[in-house]
């Protein structure tokens, strides 16, 4: 492996965690407006607290996922075909999710918006859930040919690791729009908002300790072994799962003493400890599959080295306007939103 194959690794990881921070809380917002909001008036509260905010933060997505198709083809190529299903329904959760924010805004009759307000719900439970089972379903080793063909079945992507991992990362997003709701909206709803996350994190936490036995159970991230010259134990692995567990612990305690900022960003770099978790578990691999030595190796996924320099040298370029515009954004609409 070079430098540039393991930093455009590192970049893959870190746009991930971006779309997760940012877009997580807008799933979260999403089924706030679903299960928590009391009235019409508390939704377009918690709808226009992500109203600046939402169409940007999928961008991150698709930067992610160009970032992945341009500097790993071989990953993107058998991640998205043997992944193909997962992905069109995820796909559809966001076409149905972006249109219900204008649907809902246009509607004619107060039936009309309530169907856009329970589709609005729907989609930010769906697509969040279907990202963790995504995720955790490929880590377990997926049966793959030497070509990186998946050949799997509803229970090589379904099943109890995939299932507790999507509902993690389902629960991680209604929290930390919970949060979010705390940070930016006052009255009634502001109140709900701490006494729902309250109650949920000790789901959490639970969910937390299965998810860690069924990591250690069904994946190899605690073994000790050397995969391509790299030495690998699960030294990391039980560190990672530590900070997840003591940022949740954080972000609940920090919401109940109302410092919201804080328990919104530990809400959110929870995320960030997440995917470091994933994606130091599969290294130096990009896929895993049932038979190791069919395993897609970031060498072997990686574009050519000419590609990797210009990749660098445009995103090193761009990458300082992308996060100044973004930290505009979120400074200019700072106020709290009033019902």
């Amino acid at each position: 492996m070079t430098f540039l194959q393991i930093f455009w690794f590192i970049i893959i990881g870190v746009l991930f965690t971006g779309f997760f921070f940012l877009e997580g809380f807008d799933y979260g917002v999403g089924i706030t407006s679903l299960l928590v909001a009391k009235d019409e008036r508390e939704v377009d509260q918690s709808i226009a607290a992500i109203g600046p905010f939402w169409d940007g933060n999928e961008v991150w997505l698709l930067t992610a996922g160009g970032a992945m198709f341009a500097s790993m083809p071989y990953w993107y190529a058998s991640l998205f075909s043997g992944y193909y299903i997962i992905l069109f329904l995820i796909l559809a959760g966001l076409i149905v999710r972006g249109v219900t924010f204008e649907f809902r805004h246009r509607a004619m009759s107060d039936g009309q918006k309530k169907f856009w307000t329970k589709a609005l719900g729907v989609s930010s439970l769906i697509v969040p859930f279907l990202f963790g089972l995504m995720f955790t379903s490929f880590i377990q080793g997926m049966p793959m040919d030497a070509h990186g063909n998946i050949w799997g079945h509803l229970f090589d992507y379904v099943n109890l690791l995939s299932l507790v991992g999507g509902v993690a990362v389902l629960l991680l997003c209604f929290l930390h729009g919970l949060n979010y709701i705390q940070l930016k909206v006052d009255g009634p709803l502001r109140a709900r908002a701490r006494d729902w996350a309250n109650v949920l994190y000790f789901v959490l936490y639970a969910g937390e300790v299965v998810f860690a036995v069924l990591l250690f159970i069904f994946t190899d991230f605690f073994k000790t072994q050397t995969i391509d010259g790299v030495a690998k134990n699960g030294v990391l692995t039980v560190i990672l799962l530590a900070v997840i567990v003591g940022l949740s612990v954080v972000a609940h305690f920090a919401g109940r003493a109302k410092k919201e900022m804080l328990a919104f960003l530990a809400s959110g770099v929870t995320f960030a400890a997440l995917v470091a978790l994933l994606f130091q578990g599969i290294f130096p691999r990009v896929m895993i599959a049932r038979d190791a030595s069919h395993d897609i190796l970031i060498r072997h996924a990686a574009s050519t080295q000419y590609t990797l320099t210009a990749m660098t040298i445009v995103a090193l370029c761009i990458l300082p306007f992308v996060l100044a515009y973004v930290a505009w954004t979120y400074f200019i609409f700072r106020k709290r939103i009033a019902k």
